[in-house]
């Protein structure tokens, strides 16, 4: 199809957008007011599966106990149709809000603050547009409300295994997230590897307690536990090439309860991140046996449990170059920026190594940043223009990449 065509498609959804703008405004508002953690969300699930339903969209039977798919069959398909896959995660995280606007979080200990509310609100809004023009559709769209991001094992591969893309077959997806440090109105793109494998780390050393007045008698997990930090967070600079991004942090000390007793145990936990695989292991081998021989060293004993959690979120480079393309269309090619790779990890990561895709930043930021306005804290507070945009690109992405994908 020509430009022409596409620039007139952008156009029509960019006004249907505009108005549906309120509806998903409020739609967003309700599931904020209501924030479930992963694989809890069932009042959520029973919103998306409702709001569907009222598009004529039918859910498919659920394939975990919460979240949703459903699929828009496209009416201008020839022979088997193409599928584009379509994104959002509904899942809450477990802390509580300390903003002052009037649709807080009436759930104590719970809170949307890394945007999952937007997200899903988008693409209610995309599916709400998209059912209106199915009969002009390339192909199919398959629409997922994915539960459990926030918590590994999340609720990605717990889809996979269950055959998700085995029976739909999409061709690309498409997902996208909330940044505040990204203007609102903007998107940032990032191709290859885009965020990390993320591990957690626990750590425990074990000695002997005794009476802090004579150290020479104990032996002391204190300051072994020291030392462990020490070397680990050392050791990143010493393994990793200066040109591969990694990072080992130890966020977490627990040991002793008087000032005078040197206690036997200490705990610890911590979070490895790598953009490889073959340094990710790398690390992990490295990081057993620095442990274990700066404890023996020590007169105590070390031990790293290392439990993997998402692999590397990797952009498939041409999907992000058409993405880019598509993105600059419908926003201006002004509005759509280059991402540099980032350290935080994404489930949607499980998808990429099944399916081609690509994952972008959607800005919900504003010019001069809001101090606290940063992912996963009390204070977040995503610019709520962001989901017209978002709205409206998602749908014009599943109609670009149709055609794309078809020639």
């Amino acid at each position: 199809m020509s430009i022409e065509h596409f620039s007139a498609l952008a156009a029509r959804i960019r006004e249907r957008a505009a108005d549906i703008f309120p509806e998903v405004l409020a739609l967003r508002r309700d599931i904020h007011l209501h924030p479930e953690l992963s694989f809890e969300e069932v009042r959520t699930t029973a919103l998306i599966t409702d709001y569907l339903l009222g598009l004529g969209i039918t859910p498919e039977p659920p394939l975990l106990q919460t979240g949703v798919v459903a699929l828009i069959k496209g009416g201008n398909a020839s022979g088997k149709a193409t599928v584009i896959a379509l994104r959002a995660d509904i899942d809450a995280l477990p802390l509580n809000e300390e903003n002052l606007h009037n649709f807080c979080s009436l759930e104590s200990g719970k809170m949307h603050a890394c945007g999952h509310d937007m997200h899903t609100a988008m693409l209610l809004g995309a599916a709400n547009i998209l059912a209106g023009m199915k009969d002009t559709l390339q192909g199919d769209v398959l629409l997922i409300f994915q539960p459990a991001e926030e918590k590994s094992p999340g609720g990605a591969k717990p889809l996979l295994d269950a055959g998700l893309f085995k029976r739909f077959n999409p061709s690309a997806i498409i997902g996208q997230h909330c940044f505040p440090n990204v203007e609102t109105g903007k998107v940032a793109l990032c191709k290859g590897s885009f965020m990390a494998a993320a591990d957690e780390l626990y750590f425990t050393v074990t000695g002997q307690g005794g009476h802090a007045s004579a150290p020479h008698k104990a032996a002391d997990p204190v300051l072994a536990a020291a030392h462990i930090i020490t070397a680990a967070q050392h050791l990143v600079s010493r393994v990793a090439p200066p040109h591969e991004p990694a990072v080992v942090s130890i966020a977490s000390i627990h040991g002793g309860n008087a000032p005078n007793v040197i206690p036997r145990q200490v705990t610890m936990s911590g979070t490895m991140r790598t953009m490889n695989e073959e340094l990710r292991s790398l690390v992990q081998d490295k990081l057993r046996q620095t442990v274990r021989h700066v404890a023996e060293g020590l007169g105590v004993e070390g031990d790293v449990e290392i439990r993997k959690g998402y692999p590397v979120l990797y952009n498939d480079p041409a999907v992000t170059e058409q993405a880019a393309v598509v993105c600059s269309e419908y926003l201006g090619s002004e509005h759509v920026l280059e991402s540099e790779p980032i350290m935080t990890a994404e489930d949607f990561a499980y998808y990429l190594l099944e399916c081609p895709g690509t994952f972008w930043q959607i800005g919900t930021g504003s010019p001069i940043s809001e101090k606290g306005n940063t992912l996963h804290s009390p204070t977040f507070n995503p610019e709520e223009r962001a989901l017209e945009i978002g709205s409206g690109l998602l749908a014009y992405s599943a109609f670009r990449f149709l055609d794309l994908l078809k020639a």
